[in-house]
């Protein structure tokens, strides 16, 4: 049952990654007007390129369960920056505030779950498991 909920957690959380990259791929002009409203003007095109090369495949690695080591670190050089410019509460208007930290946190816990796979390694269900299970019969 612990493989079979390692792998279902992994799978879910590995999805806000791929889908916030086709997003940013279907919407790249609409991110590209969010990018300025945070004040982030020159590179916009290779910024956000960068970001959904990073998302696309730290998200899939993560998905598979192969090199999910590198994968997190892929996506959390993506999240964490993210997290503290998009949300942060702290320079918002009071009504704003409220919703603004619970998205700030909404996104540390999903940096502590990559985190967590990081530490813990993908599990029995993975690609990388099924390599190192695998055997090619010699001819």
């Amino acid at each position: 049952m612990k493989d079979l909920l390692d792998f279902i957690g992994r799978v879910l959380l590995s999805f806000i990654f791929l889908y916030e990259a086709y997003d940013s791929i279907f919407y790249f002009q609409a991110t590209r007007a969010k990018m300025a409203s945070y004040g982030i003007e020159g590179g916009q095109d290779l910024l956000l390129t960068g970001a959904i090369f990073v998302l696309l495949v730290g998200g899939l690695l993560l998905l598979t369960g192969y090199r999910v080591g590198f994968g997190g670190t892929l996506v959390l050089l993506y999240w964490i920056p993210v997290t503290f410019i998009v949300h942060s509460w702290w320079n918002d208007p009071v009504p704003e505030q409220r919703y603004e930290a619970i998205m700030f946190m909404r996104n540390l816990a999903i940096a502590g779950g990559v985190l967590h796979i990081m530490a813990h390694g993908s599990g029995r269900y993975s690609i990388r498991r099924i390599f190192a299970t695998t055997h090619v019969p010699r001819s």
